[in-house]
Parts: C-alpha cells; structure tokens; sequence
C-alpha cells in the first residue's frame, strides 16, 4: 500500500524543477566559471567554511573577503555540475554520462540516497519512464541525521517528500544560493533520462502546517497567537503564500513589559504594524543568508537578515533560537525579542544613538514629561556633536527655552514639510521651514537623513541647534556695532526701511572693515550718486532666504540680487564663499531674513564704473575682482517696488467723559501738510483724528487753545481734514488755510 502511494505521489511531481529557480542556479554556476577560467574549462570555483565541510558559490562580496558569514573560508576548484576530468587533460573537459534518476544518485555521490531508494522500494519508479525531480540529500546530509529521524525517513512515505511538489516543497532562491524546504542545493541540475537530480544538504520532511496551524499549536508562541488574532491577522498567516515570521516568543513578549503590551494592544492599527514587521512577503531560509541583507517588511520598513558562523542575527543581533521551521505557506524563525518598527512607538522611543544627548537633557529637564501620550509632537533633534561644552554649561532654565524650540506641537512628517511653511513649538514660537534642491532646512539648521514616523509623533534629525529669528535685520546689525558704516550708506540710500520690514532676504552684509581706509570725503563720494549707491549696496541683497547648509555643496550656486546681477554662492568643506570671498560668519537668523557677514564690498562683475574718481575709490575696496570703466556710464534709476509702503496711524487719548464733535471738509486743487497744535486744559477728552488726503500736499499749521490743562498733537495732515473735540459750550469750525490760524475758546 506504501509502495503504491509512492507510486503515485511520484506521478504527480512537475517535469522540471521550476525555471526561475533553475535560472538563478545557472547564474551561480556562470559566476562560478568566470573566477576559475584559469583553472581550465568546466571548473567552478567555490568556498569552503575552515572547519567545517559546507561549501558555497559565494557573493562577490565574500569572495573578496574570504569569509561567509564572518568565518574564513578557502578557495576550492571542482568540476562544474555535468563535467568530468579525464587523466592528463587539463579541468574539466569531459561530458558526464547521462543515466535515469537512480543510476545520477551515483554519479553525483548521493550514494546514501541510492541505497534509502532500494529500501523504500522507490528503485523501480525511478529507474523507470517518466520525467521526475529528485532532491538528494548528500552522503553528510544523512550522517548529520539523529537515530530517530534516520529511521523515519527512511520509510516510503517520508522520502517521497524529495520529489518536488508544488503542494508540499518550499523553493527560495537567493543571490547566489538556492534552497527547497530550507535545503541548500549544492549540486544541481544534473540531468537524467528520466528528469533531474539536485543534491541538497539536509534531508527534508512532508510539509502539511500553515504558520497558521503551527502558531496556534506550539506553547512558547500563545502570546503571538493571541496578538495576531486581535490584530486580525491570523488567517492571512493560513493562507496561501511565501512569507518568513519571525516569531517572537511567550518570553520576548514579557521582556516588554505590562504597560507597553496594554498601549499596543489598545491600538489595532499599531499592533498590526507591529506584527507585520515581524512578517516578510517572500522566504528566507537560513542557508541562503551568507551575508547580511536588507529586506522589506510587510509594515513597509526594512529590516536586516545576517549571520554569524552558524547563527542567524536580525538587525546585527543574535536573537533567533529556533530557525528553518517550514511550512506549506512558509518559513518560521523562533526569535527571543520583539523588533520594534517605529510606526509602533512613542515619540520619544524614536530617539535613537546619534541624538542620545538631547534625548537626555529633553527627559532631565522635564519636557518629555509634560508631553501628553494621547497628543502628537515633533522632535527635531539636534546630533550629539550640536551639544558641546559651551551648550551644556548653560543655565538650565536657558537650555530647556532652547529645547522647546526643538519641539513642534503637532505631528508633522517630512512629506508634509514645505517651503516658507510656519510650524509653532510647545514654547509658542513660530519657526519657518525653506525647501532647497538637495536640502530642507528648518530656520538656521537642516535636516539630516533618517527622519521617522511613530504612532504619536515625527523625528528629524537636525545638523545643529536650532536659533529662531527674535530681531529685525536692522536690529541686529545695529546692536553688533560693526557695521555702522553700511547702516549710515543705507540711510543716505533711503534703504534703511528695507532691514525693518518684513519679508523674505538674504544679506551678505559688509562690515566696517570692508571700509577701512576711506575717509569722510571718501563716503561723501559715494553718497553723492544715489543711483550708484543704490546699485552698490542692493547688491548684497537678494530676495529669498538661503541658509548655508542649504546649498547645494560643491557647485556654485547662482542667487539673483535686488540690483539685478547674479551673486556666486559656493559652500564646500565647511567654508562659505561670496564672488570668491570667504564669509567669516554665516546664518544670523533675522526675523525678516538671514543676514551673512563679509568683510568685502561686493560689486556686480557685469556693471561698469563711469567716474574716474568713483573708480579710484571702489579698487581700493574691491580688490577680489577687476572693475571695468566705461566713460560716461550712468547708473540707472532702480524703482524702489520692493519696499513696503509705511503705513501711519495717529491715535490722541484724552481722559474723561468725552462728546464728539465730527468736522469734514473737502479741499478741492492741490492739498496741502497741514501741522496741527492742540493745547487744551482741564481733564481732557478722548480725540481721534482721521485725515484722507490725496496729491501733492503743503504744509499748513494750525493751533487751538482750550483753557485747562495742556494736551498737544501734531498731526501730519492730508486732503481731507477730520477734526473731534469734546468742548463744555459753543463749537467752533474754521476752515484751513496754508497760513497760521489760531482758533481760541
């Protein structure tokens, strides 16, 4: 009865071992071939485990170090799988003889195989018509069997498990390893007359468990059980399907403790997320990992399979205590740990080595804290190196004021970052967000690859600690007090409004030592053509906000100024330079823009100079470039569009009850400034005075005078004049005129 469900058990194998697999196979032995063409035709280089008798067609990488899994390994040259030596003739230059399936076992040394096949009674099926694949477990294969195992497989219905079956056999192919049930193929591909024969190194067993029935069975993994029914994934794991679980256990669960266990299983989204970190979409056997890689994981992030001698590690740990338990939809790696996928962690679980630091003065200085589980954050966390002597030797209360500036109320991840973005911190500050070709920077600092999402928050890593803007560009120059000459060619330019408001600049601002050497006679020169003044000094300037880090390195990086002509950024190995200039200071953060210190006037290469004398002064402040001089060249006028129109408001409060009196009176013809002076005793009234005037105006002054206490006002007037007063009797109107009235009560 045995014998004739072997029989037909063998009926039903595929004629030939899948094509993608026996592809990979023939790739392994190509690469093979080339690095021992030297050796003669036919040959194949391998590597062989010292030690041990495992031997490998090894990765590029492996080859060159001479390790598989970070044990030395020597070089071995054989017959490539179908080839033989003949005496005196140099590699491989014989066909092997092809013979059925029974007679390959002996050609290809799976000489205990041949005799397991005479005792189950499979001899004559395979010896007979047909088109079978045999996987043959070596001769070590078998030796390597404890006393049990060797007795059952040596029984029909357990070696039947060696023919392929696409119901009952596992195939997984890997850079240069290919393995059935776990098994590495070590010989494949030798034809017979009757099908093929591949030699593995273990022998293998009917498969009939989903990792369905095998979790739900086995006693260390009730916890995983439990968790993946919650999270509704445990019939995904019966389905059919390649995948490889790595299994934590009842222990490794524990090692979490209570509270996390109860936040993830209050979460189904997370706890998914968690268990699918622990599943891959393809098998992985532990044979075919010889190096460690990088897969993807059904959560959608990536973890790291590598070995160590006979140990399979995850992420560089050696953490899997049982490995290679197959099953129809599958493989199962026991592990003793939860890998834990940021999607699945707190915000500040996501802080890792490299910013361990800031994770610590965060927690130290109470912040982590006051941050509520159940509210999103974002850290922005500066690398170790941000934190030097001088930073942690601050007073704390100034170092938790420059922490929560590292803290963002809301979560926001780095595909939600865009440019001139606004992103308020738990201190109430308000940051601003610039988006570069190969950057994304947040006020003066950018961010560093390896920002992560968890389930209550984001983390980007930051090069350094973050300054926001507190003051206005003009502020900042002017309490440094190094650049009073640049401030007072500003003011003779009529562009000093432009450092105060608001906006979006870049300076390259020229200390007083980009002056020195000239005299007052010297800056008069220079002030006396505003055309040329203004082209000079708008130069420096340029709209947009580029931060050094921002910058593509490397290349030069071309910023169009206000004046018009092109400014040449380039930042390379730390160093900042301007039209070839070294910027001794960089990235002052203002509220309005970013201001970078230079110790040069800088000068439009493109623009030529028209005064000998102007000439005479700007070589010797310019020295980096040569000026060009074109006789009679004038500077054009360059329209002022980019300044803010000031808007004024007047305001007059005078204390008590107030009565209003309104006064409007239209002047046609050209209006004229009126200056009005209000002097007024006794408790005073509450006055608004609003003035709409349109044209070119004149000046007119007028003065009133009410008995009691003195209150004045004066007023820059327009079109339009609009006069209120509380008076305790008569009112008194009188219409304006460009001469000085006097209005008595």
């Amino acid at each position: 009865m045995k014998l004739l469900f072997v029989a037909a058990f063998a009926l039903f194998v595929l004629s030939t071992f899948d094509h993608a697999d026996s592809s990979a196979y023939d790739k392994i032995v190509a690469h093979s071939r080339i690095r021992a063409r030297k050796e003669g035709p036919n040959v194949c280089a391998l590597q062989q485990v010292m030690g041990t008798k495992k031997k490998y067609f090894s990765t590029c990488r492996n080859w060159y170090q001479g390790a598989i899994c970070g044990k030395k390994a020597t070089v071995l040259y054989e017959c490539c799988p179908g080839y033989m030596k003949l005496e005196g003739m140099r590699g491989c230059p014989a066909v092997a003889p092809i013979d059925h399936v029974y007679g390959t076992l002996g050609l290809v040394k799976a000489t205990s195989t041949q005799k397991y096949s005479d005792i189950s009674k499979l001899r004559p099926e395979i010896e007979g018509p047909g088109s079978y694949t045999f996987f043959a477990p070596s001769n070590e294969a078998w030796e390597n069997l404890d006393e049990v195992s060797h007795k059952q497989n040596k029984n029909p219905e357990s070696f039947s498990a060696h023919f392929h079956n696409k119901h009952s056999v596992c195939e997984q192919q890997a850079l240069h390893v290919v393995t059935v049930n776990c098994a590495r193929i070590i010989y494949g591909n030798q034809v017979a007359t009757n099908g093929v024969v591949h030699v593995i190194d273990r022998v293998i067993s009917a498969v009939g468990n989903t990792i369905q029935d095998t979790i739900e069975v086995d006693d260390d993994l009730t916890t995983l059980s439990d968790l993946a029914q919650n999270a509704g994934l445990l019939e995904k794991l019966g389905m059919p399907g390649h995948y490889t679980l790595f299994a934590p256990t009842n222990e490794a669960f524990d090692k979490l403790g209570s509270d996390v266990l109860e936040r993830l299983q209050s979460d189904k989204e997370v706890l998914k997320a968690l268990l699918n970190f622990h599943l891959l979409g393809s098998i992985q056997c532990s044979e075919a990992i010889i190096a460690g890689s990088s897969y993807e994981t059904l959560e959608g992030n990536n973890i790291e399979i590598g070995c160590d001698g006979e140990s399979l590690t995850v992420n560089g740990i050696k953490m899997v205590l049982k490995k290679d338990v197959v099953t129809t939809n599958g493989v199962i790696h026991f592990i003793d740990q939860v890998l834990m996928p940021d999607s699945a962690k707190q915000v500040m679980e996501l802080v890792g080595q490299s910013q361990s630091t800031f994770g610590d003065m965060v927690s130290e200085l109470g912040l982590s804290a006051a941050m509520r589980p159940e509210a999103e954050y974002t850290l922005l966390a500066p690398l170790n190196v941000a934190f030097t002597d001088e930073v942690m030797s601050m007073d704390q209360r100034l170092l938790k004021v420059i922490l929560e500036n590292h803290i963002l109320k809301n979560k926001i991840v780095l595909g939600q970052l865009y440019n001139g973005q606004r992103v308020e911190t738990i201190g109430g500050k308000y940051l601003r967000v610039f988006i570069y070709r190969t950057a994304v920077c947040i006020e003066n600092s950018c961010l560093v690859r390896g920002s992560k999402e968890g389930s209550n928050g984001a983390l980007h890593l930051m090069k350094t600690l973050l300054k926001p803007a507190e003051k206005t560009m003009f502020e900042i120059l002017t309490e440094n007090g190094g650049f009073k000459i640049f401030l007072s060619l500003m003011e003779a330019a009529g562009l000093t409004d432009l450092l105060k408001q608001e906006g979006d600049f870049t300076l390259f601002a020229p200390s007083d030592k980009a002056f020195t050497g000239l005299s007052e006679r010297d800056l008069d020169l220079l002030k006396s053509d505003i055309n040329a003044l203004r082209s000079i000094l708008l130069y420096h300037i340029n709209n947009g906000i580029f931060i050094g880090g921002g910058l593509e390195t490397g290349v030069t990086n071309l910023l169009k100024s206000i004046q018009g002509s092109n400014i040449k950024v380039l930042s390379a190995n730390k160093t900042m330079l301007v039209n070839s200039v070294q910027i001794p200071e960089s990235d002052i953060m203002a509220t309005n823009g970013v201001i970078h210190f230079v110790n040069h006037v800088l000068y439009p290469g493109d623009l030529p100079v028209g005064s000998q004398d102007l000439l005479t002064l700007l070589r010797r402040i310019i020295t980096y470039r040569q000026l060009k001089y074109i006789s009679g060249f004038k500077y054009q006028e360059i329209p002022l569009t980019f300044m803010t129109p000031e808007m004024s408001r007047v305001t007059s409060v005078i204390q008590g009850e107030p009565t209003i009196t309104k006064v409007t009176r239209v002047i046609e013809g050209q209006p004229s400034v009126t200056k009005v002076t209000r002097v007024i005793e006794g408790q005073p009234s509450v006055t608004k005075v609003t003035r709409v005037i349109e044209g070119q105006p004149s000046i007119t002054k007028v003065t009133r005078v009410v008995s009691g206490n003195i209150f004045s006002l004066e007023l820059e007037s327009q079109r339009i004049f609009i006069n209120e007063r509380r008076t305790p009797g008569r009112r008194v109107l009188g219409k304006t005129n460009p001469a000085f009235v006097t209005n008595a009560v």
